[in-house]
């Protein structure tokens, strides 16, 4: 199949049309097109130039536009151009303005409001950066979530990630013959969850690491069988202390996190949503 081309309009940032989009493509067995992301396409102006685009580049059009008249605009050219248009929002919007018996706002960009939330997210990440790598262990108790682990084990993006749903993450790493911070055996409001991965997975993101900051090539770090000792040191650390433990080495940040989250939600009494 040749190179197509993907064109994601939005009104607001494009991380949802994206998001979708990539949901959806990942579903077919073809060669990735080449997307085009046109955000914060609010006036008559921007969208003649984003129809330019695709008049040059044609291909399917994905958009989250809730301004009727560029919304009719784009579908009408599209349809000229013989190209699909796809409202990706509009069945959900729909059943809900009819379930809720409400109309839509019409206003762009309404999830991305400065409100608490927002602030909230915000605090989350600074905190997450904050605490990173076993940072300021004095203030762990701080934290909402406290991720632990060996070296590789995804615990500075996940608790990024975690931070950007409005979680208070931190993470601190397992390392041999280093003591784990004191503060970690009297924690009584955070959740604490371990991470893990296969030892035999491990050695080879360990090795790739290793290649790109140093010339060593032969190293405990890297060495399957010193791994496994690790691994196995971690794994009973946690149990020791009844700590979830979560295996990543199949998962993606994503599916890592909405884990930790029903864990949390358990931990706070919360039923699940």
């Amino acid at each position: 199949m040749s190179q197509t081309h993907l064109h994601l309009v939005s009104d607001s940032t494009g991380e949802t049309i994206n998001s979708v989009a990539r949901a959806c493509m990942v579903q077919f067995n073809v060669e990735e097109p080449i997307e085009h992301v046109w955000s914060l396409i609010r006036t008559k102006v921007q969208m003649e130039k984003v129809l330019l685009q695709i008049r040059q580049k044609p291909g399917p059009v994905l958009f989250t536009v809730v301004n009727q008249e560029l919304r009719e605009i784009l579908i009408r050219e599209c349809r000229r151009l013989g190209l699909p248009s796809i409202p990706v929002l509009d069945p959900v919007i729909h059943a809900l303005a009819s379930y809720f018996n409400l109309e839509m706002s019409g206003k762009p960009g309404l999830q991305h409001t400065l409100d608490s939330e927002y602030f909230n997210r915000i605090e989350a990440m600074n905190f997450a950066l904050n605490h990173d790598d076993g940072q300021l262990p004095q203030n762990l108790n701080d934290a909402e979530i406290v991720l632990l682990g060996v070296s590789r084990t995804s615990k500075t993006p996940t608790c990024i990630y975690l931070a950007n749903r409005g979680y208070k993450a931190a993470n601190v790493p397992i390392v041999p013959g280093c003591p784990l911070p004191k503060e970690l055996e009297t924690l009584s409001n955070p959740l604490v969850v371990g991470l893990t991965k296969d030892p035999a997975s491990l050695m080879q993101i360990r090795r790739s690491r290793l290649k790109m900051i140093s010339n060593e090539e032969e190293t405990d770090y890297v060495h399957l069988e010193s791994i496994k000792e690790e691994v196995k040191m971690a794994r009973k650390f946690c149990n020791e202390h009844r700590w979830p433990i979560i295996d990543v080495t199949r998962r993606s940040i994503e599916e890592t996190a909405a884990t930790i989250i029903k864990h949390y939600h358990r931990h706070m009494g919360i039923a699940d949503e």
